[in-house]
């Protein structure tokens, strides 16, 4: 039964299939950052006629941007899906990633919509796009963090079965991850098509990632449970439910509109550093006092 399931983990998550999976990506990034500004150049000259709110994702060069963007987005979930048997807090900093592409991307969008026609002033539109700087700023500093930090918290010892069980146990929520990311990716896509169709293809960041967020936290309850069962230190029981914490405003920040999702994200941010570096500090202060009472 490991066999089969390391067999099925290594054919869909494994290195290999990251190559193939990055390669693909980059193609249809490109793919479609290219058709994105053919359908613009198209509506642009009035050789292709959009009604409704379809053409949200047309009236600007920029928004051109928002496909190539998207197709990076799902790379980033697929690698966060990979990184969970791995380490728990990679898996974290992978989600600040994703987040960090979804506000600059909304950013992109924003500043695409922006109109000076009227002269030079600080309107409330302007006023949100700096604080949504700003937050991108802050995550992407939480993403560095993390990356800099985070490693492979537990090295694979086959002879600690406890270890080798639950190792095994994340790789099966991760291979769960990955067909409830690919029933909600197309789910979403195909309601998304639908809405053009009826003439509103309006797009929004509460597409496919509000839900992918919802099915993340209850992934990660689940292995916060999972790891309860084979280490009861409160360290690191704390530091994982501050993660999941952290995930949890994140995914209400998706759901937010307005001032509020910037204050959200980066509050999301801010928890996800705080539990990093004092979990950290603290660990090192029990390296040192364990290293200590052995002498």
């Amino acid at each position: 039964m490991n066999q089969l399931l390391n067999s099925v983990h290594e054919l869909l998550l494994g290195k290999e299939a990251d190559l193939k999976v990055r390669r693909l990506s980059l193609i249809f990034a490109i793919t479609g950052f290219l058709l994105h500004l053919l359908l613009w150049l198209a509506y642009k000259m009035e050789v292709l006629d959009i009604g409704g709110a379809s053409p949200e994702l047309l009236d600007s060069p920029l928004d051109a941007l928002y496909t190539p963007f998207s197709v990076l987005l799902a790379y980033e979930v697929y690698q966060l899906i990979r990184a969970i048997p791995e380490s728990f807090s990679t898996a974290v900093g992978k989600q600040f990633e994703i987040v960090t592409l979804l506000v600059v991307r909304d950013i992109f969008k924003q500043l695409s919509d922006l109109d000076f026609s009227g002269g030079w002033s600080i309107d409330s539109e302007l006023k949100f796009i700096i604080v949504e700087c700003f937050t991108f700023v802050i995550l992407f500093i939480t993403s560095l963090i993390y990356r800099a930090n985070s490693s492979t918290e537990m090295k694979l010892d086959f002879q600690n079965e406890d270890l080798v069980k639950f190792v095994q146990n994340k790789r099966i929520i991760s291979l769960f991850l990955l067909g409830t990311y690919a029933i909600i990716a197309l789910f979403s896509f195909t309601n998304w098509c639908i809405s053009i169709s009826e003439g509103d293809g309006s797009v929004t960041r509460e597409i496919f990632f509000l839900d992918f967020f919802t099915v993340l936290i209850l992934a990660d309850i689940l292995i916060l449970l999972i790891s309860y069962g084979y280490s009861i230190d409160f360290t690191n029981l704390a530091r994982n439910t501050g993660f999941i914490l952290s995930t949890v405003v994140l995914r209400v920040a998706i759901s937010a509109g307005g001032l509020s999702s910037t204050i959200l994200f980066m509050l999301g941010g801010l928890i996800g550093i705080a539990v990093l570096v004092i979990s950290l500090k603290f660990e090192g202060f029990e390296n040192e006092e364990n290293y200590l009472s052995s002498e």
